[in-house]
């Protein structure tokens, strides 16, 4: 049996025979389940890996199948033994990569296994050939590319008779492709975006050159301007989505709808009966007059119309021409059809502006109506209603015509107080006053009557000059109203013009301090807008008053004006801010705020007020991780939250001097992934309802890039 002694020269000779060969040579246990831990390794095994030799053993904790590629397993555990020298012999060495420092290199491996004092060991060398496999990946990689080019040669012929027989096709499908684009943009360029009727510029390269025979129609919005001023804009666009919506009800699909300016609308209605045109008109008019506008079911829609027939010799123009007439006269008495057929004459129409005021008596008894007749006839024209059911009918057919209704209480069919409770209903009321009259005195009869509506209420027996006089009165006071109102619109226009204008002066002047482009601010209001007209389609949970509607989207302008406050270089720093100058300019939400707060008429103002939220909250998260005040969900004012979401979005949409700007669909999937902090989630689905308009509005350019691509 051997000695320490004898093993340990041993271990020396094995050394040195280790050193001294060419190749890497290592000894490792034969112990598969501890990986073949190493029990040598020479200096040129490490050299041909890169290893230093304590690295090496703190990397690898010493186990060979470390080393080893996933994919090489089999070749590196592959070595000779008693049982398969033979077939060793014949297969060769093995070759396969282990991990070197900088990346597997490939080796080639003879390797033998040896007992010795009982145990077995693996010994075996390695020689580094990765220059050499790396040379024939390059000779296959190029074998591999001239039989490819060989192949792709051979069927060059053929490829070449396929290819023109798919150009064919392709020249077929591309010209049928443009074909559809062509329609698709000649169909954009000749239909409104609003009301996707046809437009103005179809008619005059269209319509204009139509002969007949056909029907064409005006059609005004009556009190449209009113619409605009009172409820905003966007109520506005909704009244003429809903009014386009009600006349293409009542139209075929072979007649044209056309948007001829702002609010009118021009009908053509090709081969429609002269006889029947009145009727198809009036079926418009009531259509229009029972539709709703979305979100404003309080607000009321009319038409005032002008019809006339074309016939084969009438040039489109001279038709047009009278229907603008025509309306023009039908809206002096408002939600009215005014009518030319080939037999009638303008100078005919042109009387009804010349008439007396109109005064329908409603009243059972025939006596009675002979007498007021006597007492009103010189001075205006009358007509008569047995009965309520026939007063809505004359109510109905002379819309706008008739400026009093003298309304009896007690009367078969319908009586008064149903009269008015129908007016009330359909709105009539409020541009048709109504003097109730009647022998009944009782104070609850009277008092009913004002409930319902009535502007005066005059008992039998009565004084003629009386009635007169108060007939008189009630006529003007109702036209000095009208005029009144019109004047109060257009002061109102006028001061919300000015307002704006200054509003977006001052806007502009923190931006411009601000370093950013002035789109930022009318992209504000625009996204704002969007988001709220969007948010009251979908809920009810805000209670927001049509003040606030326009209100909102104007004080988001103001949103970032404590900024004033804030150091310039701060502000324009354009790399990033560090901890100490993010807090300065967090400050400039509650600036803002102060300096609202300061203004002498704050209190009385709301568009200060809906501007003081705005700038102290709109930084505030739907998580309560915001800023100033850490507010949470609901309490964060409705208007802030509106606010806060446009300006994430245009923050990330617009380029800055600290960041490029990203693309619209990225900025809608970082708000709705939270990286831009928690929101409302009814806003984000705003948001996503919206995205599409939103992009077409405020990126119209990248918008028409992408469809031609």
């Amino acid at each position: 049996m051997e000695t320490d002694e004898t093993i340990k020269k041993g271990f020396l000779r094995l050394e040195r025979y280790a050193q001294n060969i060419p190749g890497g040579f290592h000894c490792c246990a034969d112990d598969p389940e501890k990986g073949y831990p190493f029990i040598y390794i020479s200096d040129r095994f490490l050299e041909i890996l890169g290893w230093e030799r304590e690295e090496f053993a703190a990397k690898f904790d010493n186990r060979y199948t470390a080393l080893l590629h996933p994919d090489d397993l089999a070749a590196g555990l592959r070595y000779r033994n008693a049982e398969n020298s033979g077939a060793y012999a014949q297969e060769g060495d093995s070759i396969f990569r282990l991990l070197g420092k900088n990346g597997y290199r490939w080796v080639s491996s003879a390797a033998n296994r040896i007992v010795w004092h009982g145990d077995g060991y693996i010994v075996a060398t390695v020689t580094d050939i990765t220059p050499y496999m790396e040379l024939r990946e390059k000779l296959e990689q190029q074998n591999r590319t001239q039989r490819e080019a060989l192949e792709s040669a051979n069927h060059n012929l053929l490829r070449m008779m396929q290819q023109m027989e798919k150009q064919k096709a392709q020249f077929a499908q591309t010209a049928a492709r443009n074909m559809e684009k062509e329609k698709h943009y000649r169909q954009r360029l000749n239909h409104d975006a609003l009301t996707g009727t046809y437009n103005r510029r179809y008619y005059e390269e269209v319509v204009r050159n139509n002969i007949g025979p056909s029907c064409i129609a005006l059609m005004d919005i009556d009190d449209f301007k009113i619409c605009n001023d009172t409820y905003g804009h966007h109520a506005g666009d909704l009244a003429l989505e809903t009014v386009a919506k009600a006349i293409r009800s009542c139209i075929r699909e072979t007649d044209l709808l056309i948007r001829y300016g702002g609010d009118e609308f021009l009908l053509v209605l090709p081969g429609i009966p002269a006889d029947y045109l009145r009727t198809k008109l009036e079926q418009i008019r009531a259509a229009v007059q029972k539709a709703v506008v979305p979100g404003y079911p309080h607000f009321r829609l009319s038409l005032s119309i002008g019809g006339a027939m074309q016939t084969l010799a009438d040039p489109m123009e001279n038709v047009v021409r009278r229907a603008d007439l025509l309306m023009y006269q039908a809206k002096n008495h408002k939600d009215a059809v005014a009518v030319d057929t080939q037999d009638s004459r303008l100078a005919a129409q042109e009387q009804v502006l010349e008439e007396k005021p109109v005064i329908l008596l409603v009243d059972d008894s025939m006596m009675n109506r002979m007498m007021l007749t006597s007492i009103l006839g010189e001075d205006y024209r009358i007509l008569e209603a047995e009965n309520g059911k026939r007063c809505l009918e004359l109510l109905q057919t002379k819309a706008g015509q008739i400026s009093l209704v003298l309304l009896d209480i007690n009367m078969p069919v319908m009586d008064g107080f149903e009269v008015l409770r129908t007016m009330n209903t359909n709105h009539t009321i409020e541009d048709v006053p109504v003097i109730m009259i009647s022998s009944d005195d009782s104070e609850e009869a009277i008092r009913k009557a004002y409930e319902l509506g009535a502007s005066d209420y005059v008992n039998r027996p009565f004084d003629a000059k009386i009635v007169y006089r108060r007939v008189s009165n009630t006529i003007k006071l109702y036209a000095k109203q009208r005029r009144l109102v019109q004047m109060v619109s257009d002061q109102i226009r006028a001061r919300e013009n000015n307002t704006d204008m200054l509003v977006g002066v001052l806007s502009h002047i923190v931006e411009f301090r601000n370093g950013e482009s002035g789109a930022h601010v009318r992209h504000i209001r625009i996204i704002t807008e969007m988001l709220l007209h969007r948010l009251l389609e979908i809920s009810n949970n805000y209670s927001i008053s049509a003040e606030q509607q326009d209100l909102i989207p104007l004080a988001s302008t103001l949103h970032d004006i404590g900024k004033i406050g804030i150091d310039e270089k701060i502000l324009n720093k354009p790399g990033r801010l560090t901890p100490e100058e993010f807090e300065v300019i967090k400050t400039h939400s509650m600036l803002g705020a102060e300096m609202l707060q300061k203004l002498e008429n704050f209190g009385e103002e709301p568009l200060l007020q809906t501007a003081y939220e705005i700038a102290r909250w709109h930084h505030e998260r739907w998580d309560g991780r915001g800023y100033p005040d850490g507010l949470k969900g609901d309490d964060i004012p409705i208007s802030a939250q509106l606010v806060a979401l446009a300006d994430a979005y245009d923050a990330l949409t617009s380029e800055r001097c600290y960041k490029k700007a990203f693309s619209h669909e990225k900025a809608v999937q970082m708000i709705q992934n939270g990286e831009c902090g928690a929101f409302n989630p009814l806003l984000l689905q705003c948001l996503t309802d919206t995205q599409d308009e939103l992009n077409e509005k405020l990126h119209p350019q990248m918008q028409e890039k992408q469809e031609k691509e």
